[in-house]
């Protein structure tokens, strides 16, 4: 958690209101960090309902394997989320296995419910096996304490070089009856997802099969968590939840196109997203947000590869930060893709200005221009491809001295 607040951080923490049928606790576990909760427990009811989607690194945690298994088994019983931050538990061998059963055992004897059942995070350092009676130990006080009205402490106890706590909350009506979702997300580095990213939670009281909760987040994660990045690196523990109590009474819903859904599923995008920026905007070092559109690709999935080719690009992004307008790195970075390109027919904008197009500088284009354009904060770059219909858009930041800064010094 860094003492440097990102210069996009929203003014404070949304007001997320308590959700029908789930209860939390946060605590001192002192897994890494000393004086700050670094471990959060999330008790969905009876019912309730879990959707999850992880990391696609080849080389995930202990707590990703044992998640995915989780998400399989059926539960009569409470389901629980069991978060710790200050490691991430990855790369920990047979300890690390270990601990993750632990933790699991420990948090069902506290909480009730069935071990195999219960989500697992760890996130920090890489190669650190979790020490897990540090969490189990915690248990029974976190048990006597739960609230339904913890969701700011919660984000704060999952943090780790994030500089401020994420939050979003949404309504929408299922059948004219009012459901309430609310989301946190923990993340600043090592953020190039692949299905979602870093650690983030979505909870709502709707009453919602697993079938359907799944298929909304397999259908919304691509314009939202994966069409973030802020230094191309995918991390071994990225795990997006989202869970349904069904606390709320409205008739079940069975599929995720059922025409009822439309409002939860806009509700729902909009939590998603919320979130997602709030990952960008508080990018390790960040000085500049960054919006980067492709067009005129020859599919929306080519447009997504060429758009992230230039959002990863450390030449691209380092000259962000230098507030150089240099249309030659974002050109490297189009062709570099490994997708359909022809110099001849490409455009590029960095604002409203036209920098470069069918190959060559824009005539009306003058270096003054870019340099006035590229002081401000929020940074826009539109690549017109002019060979399809294919679209997509991708957010990022620059590439700063601040950012080896935090990671030169992330173990120490």
């Amino acid at each position: 958690m860094s003492d440097t607040i990102s210069p996009f951080a929203p003014d404070g923490f949304p007001n997320l209101p308590p959700l029908r049928g789930f209860t939390m606790a946060t605590a001192e576990a002192g897994v890494k960090y000393r004086g700050r909760t670094d471990l959060w427990v999330l008790r969905g009811e009876p019912g309730t309902e879990v959707a999850g989607v992880y990391t696609q690194n080849r080389c995930p945690g202990a707590p990703v394997d044992w998640s995915r298994a989780a998400l399989t088994v059926a539960s009569e019983g409470p389901r629980l989320v069991v978060v710790n931050s200050g490691t991430a538990n990855v790369f920990s061998g047979q300890a690390g296995r270990d601990a993750v059963v632990a933790t699991a055992q420990g948090a069902a004897a506290a909480f009730g419910g069935d071990a195999n059942t219960i989500q697992i995070a760890s996130t920090g350092v890489i190669g650190v096996a979790l020490k897990a009676e540090k969490l189990v130990d915690q248990f029974g006080g976190m048990a006597t304490r739960m609230t339904p009205d913890g969701w700011e402490a919660a984000a704060r106890a999952i943090m780790t070089t994030d500089t401020y706590p994420k939050g979003a909350t949404a309504q929408a009506k299922i059948d004219g009856v009012a459901v309430t979702i609310n989301g946190i997300a923990k993340g600043s580095g090592m953020i190039a997802p692949d299905m979602a990213t870093m650690l983030a939670y979505v909870a709502t009281d709707a009453t919602l099969g697993q079938q359907v909760l799944q298929q909304l987040l397999n259908d919304l994660v691509g314009s939202t968590f994966n069409s973030v990045t802020v230094d191309s690196d995918t991390s071994t523990s990225d795990t997006l939840l989202l869970l349904a109590s069904g606390a709320a009474d409205h008739a079940p819903v069975s599929q995720a196109d059922d025409p009822r859904l439309a409002d939860f599923r806009r509700a729902l995008r909009a939590v998603m997203f919320d979130l997602s920026q709030q990952i960008v905007r508080d990018g390790e070092g960040i000085s500049k947000l960054v919006t980067i559109r492709v067009s005129g690709a020859v599919s929306d999935g080519s447009a997504y590869r060429i758009a992230k080719s230039v959002a990863d690009s450390p030449l691209v992004k380092t000259a962000i930060a230098g507030e150089d307008a240099n249309w030659g790195r974002i050109v490297m970075a189009v062709g570099k893709a490994g997708e359909p390109a022809e110099r001849d027919s490409l455009s590029i904008h960095i604002g409203p200005h036209c920098l470069a197009s069918q190959g060559q500088p824009d005539a009306d284009y003058v270096e003054e221009m870019g340099a006035t354009y590229m002081k401000q904060a929020e940074i826009e770059i539109a690549i017109d491809l002019g060979l399809g219909s294919g679209t997509a858009t991708v957010y990022t930041c620059d590439l700063t001295h601040r950012y080896i800064d935090i990671n030169a010094d992330y173990r120490s």
